[in-house]
């Protein structure tokens, strides 16, 4: 990678990170660019996290200090996370370069027309939380989560519709409660990724 490239990527990253901050699935354009510039799959993903979770640790830090998030109520889904990222991340070094690649732009696809099929997502928020419905955050967490460790383009934006449609919070505590569960799940897929090999 020359350093044009180099200062192109970062200048990218700075961009898209002041927005992700705020709206999520930053990922979504990030990595995309990066095979563009042909960077191999597994290691844009994997460098892509390693950004993504200095971003994620400074956007939680102004909702633990307004004390936005219910830790107790977080715990059991960031256990849930961090094995599922795991499990994603795990198979980004299983997995071929091109199956990466294809992963990535069927997630940019089902992102967008979620999105577009579903654009009160997130807002229509359920006011009596059944047991049913939170068997069902539980599960949506772990598979996501996986999802979230092997890519996460969008990640937050499915989690913070699927909380607000199912486990009662409001649009900004289920904001909050992503961007805090979104730290478990980059950070063990960056430790991860490391281990591979994969963080350029």
């Amino acid at each position: 990678m020359n350093n044009s490239t180099l200062i192109l990527l970062i200048v990218l990253f700075f961009i898209t990170s002041a927005i992700g901050v705020v709206t999520g699935s930053n990922s979504l354009i990030t990595v995309p660019v990066m095979f563009q510039f042909g960077i191999d799959p597994k290691i844009a993903v994997a460098t892509n996290m390693f950004g993504l979770t200095f971003m994620n640790i400074g956007a939680i830090i102004p909702f633990m200090r307004q004390g936005a998030i219910d830790y107790r109520k977080m715990s059991p889904l960031v256990v849930l996370t961090i094995i599922s990222s795991a499990i994603g991340a795990l198979l980004v070094g299983l997995i071929t370069s091109q199956s990466i690649k294809l992963i990535v732009s069927v997630a940019m696809i089902a992102v967008t027309i979620f999105t577009l099929l579903k654009p009160d997502a997130g807002i229509a928020k359920m006011e009596d939380v059944t047991q049913r419905a939170k068997i069902l955050v539980f599960i949506l967490t772990f598979f996501l989560g996986i999802y979230g460790g092997l890519y996460s383009g969008g990640y937050t934006t499915m989690l913070t519709a699927v909380y607000v449609a199912f486990f009662g919070l409001t649009f900004s505590e289920a904001v909050a409660s992503t961007k805090f569960i979104n730290v478990f799940s980059s950070l063990v897929a960056t430790v991860i990724f490391m281990w591979q090999g994969l963080v350029d």
